[in-house]
């Protein structure tokens, strides 16, 4: 019997499909399941007659494999992946190689693709976006970890991944250890950016405007053949038209508390480990906190009342503003995790392909959108854009849209309709394109009660000072001066 030319390990919803998507593609594949009921039911149900091999052990798993073994982990981050790659360990021969397909922390993968490489083998972890519907038919694909590896699983990722109109793949290789897993994480730190975009959007027509679901679908579907064509606004214009069985639309229906599954968060966090202002993101993740604090709202809309709204002169052209103040806000989340990714490559020793990036989430992923083009043309002129608001195109059209964003966020916070994304991603532009911000009274204040130390206008970047402010404090200044 013939040998399988990757083993796949997780047969949950992203698992099974991927397995259905390798075997399309011409490619054999082992399987296995911690329950070895769900192997039974996958292999003689939907894999029934296809080149897919069902195993009941791990040993049996990995003799079903050419070499060098390839075993995709499909299982949940944390300590199960490393469990697993323990028990895996002892079934590979040198140079077998362990891929972890799962929404790993980037710090994991930087650690085990280490260890296992310790171990004589080699490690992948891969971001894989798309959902359910993006593992069957074509995800967008984020491998990084034993650069080794990559010519050996390369063929199978970018036959499976999703293609651009071009054909070319949405995946290739990110960069060494735990570079294709930050990737991924940014990614989904930017998808959390463009839903909280997408739902201040929503909610200015609903609360503000007054507009019904049906004229909202009405917009989205609009929108969506702008520069905003995007899967999510696809699927909001979609989820907008969508009926109860009452007739009435379903969203209307859902409570409004929101779930999240940590990336991010992970990101916030590695934006603040860096140093970069990932403010957009992190507000979208604070918004989801507050969204699952629904009883306390409740019964804080009892003690606050919203102010009167003020309804536009025109709700045609209020509902065109709305629309390049999102455009705007989207390009600024972009920029941001840009600027992070950018910032993580250099602490890690990565050699990222930004215009690459920008294609593989062209397709296949959550956030895929006409706009990734734009970023991929960007950095494709110029791979050292140090922020993606300095090039040519995206610096007009922000200018473009700034007078639209400046009139939707005060009419929102006039009316009381909080814009957590919309707003900081504004301050975000003001601060960015602000030649003095008030820093200098910031770091005089750490002076002053620290001994923190400046530098001068006046003089030459890396030379320090101190002023003794009161008159009875000493000469002597704090050592640490971190920018």
């Amino acid at each position: 019997m013939k040998k399988a030319d990757i083993g796949l390990i997780g047969l949950a919803v992203m698992g099974e499909n991927l397995v259905m998507n390798m075997e399309s593609k011409g490619f054999t594949v082992a399987v296995y399941n911690r329950t070895a009921e769900k192997v039974t039911n996958f292999v003689n149900g939907r894999a029934s007659g296809k080149n897919i091999i069902g195993t009941y052990s791990l040993e049996e798993l990995c003799a079903n494999l050419e070499r060098p073994r390839k075993v995709m982990m499909m299982v949940k981050a944390g300590s199960a992946v490393d469990q697993m790659i323990e028990k895996l360990i002892p079934c590979l021969e040198e140079g077998d190689i362990i891929i972890d397909g799962g929404n790993s922390h980037f710090p994991d993968t930087i650690r085990r693709t280490a260890y296992v490489e310790s171990k004589g083998l080699l490690y992948i972890g891969t971001g894989v976006s798309g959902g359910e519907e993006g593992a069957l038919n074509g995800p967008s694909m984020m491998p990084g970890g034993s650069p080794a590896a990559w010519p050996f699983v390369k063929p199978i990722f970018q036959a499976i991944c999703a293609h651009v109109e071009d054909g070319s793949p949405c995946c290739d290789w990110v960069g060494e250890n735990g570079a294709g897993h930050f990737v991924k994480m940014v990614h989904n730190g930017i998808e959390y950016g463009d839903m909280q975009l997408i739902c201040e959007a929503y909610m200015l027509m609903r609360d503000y405007l007054g507009m019904s679901a049906d004229e909202m679908h009405r917009v989205f579907a609009a929108w969506n053949e702008t520069e905003l064509d995007s899967y999510l606004i696809s699927i909001t214009r979609d989820i907008l038209a969508y009926k109860d069985t009452d007739g009435q639309p379903i969203v209307n229906k859902i409570l409004d508390t929101a779930g999240q599954k940590g990336t991010g968060k992970w990101t916030g966090i590695a934006a603040l480990d860096e140093g970069v202002p990932l403010t957009l993101i992190g507000e979208a993740v604070f918004a989801r906190c507050l969204s699952a604090m629904k009883e306390e709202r409740v019964e804080a809309a009892k003690v606050f009342p919203a102010p009167a709204a003020i309804a536009p002169e025109d709700k045609a052209a209020f509902i065109e503003d709305i629309r390049k103040a999102l455009y705007a806000s989207k390009i600024i989340s972009y920029a941001q995790g840009y600027t992070l990714m950018r910032a993580a490559a250099k602490t890690y020793g990565w050699n990222l392909n930004y215009g690459g990036i920008a294609l593989m989430w062209r397709g296949g992923c959550i956030i895929r959108s006409v706009f990734l083009g734009k970023i991929k043309e960007a950095y494709d002129a110029n791979p050292e854009l140090t922020n993606l608001l300095l090039d040519p195109y995206f610096a007009d059209t922000v200018k473009g849209l700034t007078d639209s964003w400046r009139r939707v966020v005060a009419s929102a916070v006039l009316s009381g309709v909080p814009m957590p994304a919309f707003s900081s991603a504004l301050a975000y532009y003001d601060g960015y394109r602000s030649e003095f911000l008030p820093a200098n009274l910031l770091q005089a204040q750490r002076d002053y009660f620290g001994a923190h130390t400046y530098e001068r206008l006046d003089a030459e970047r890396g030379q320090f000072f101190h002023t003794n402010w009161t008159g009875h404090g000493g000469n002597t200044s704090a050592s640490t001066y971190v920018v």
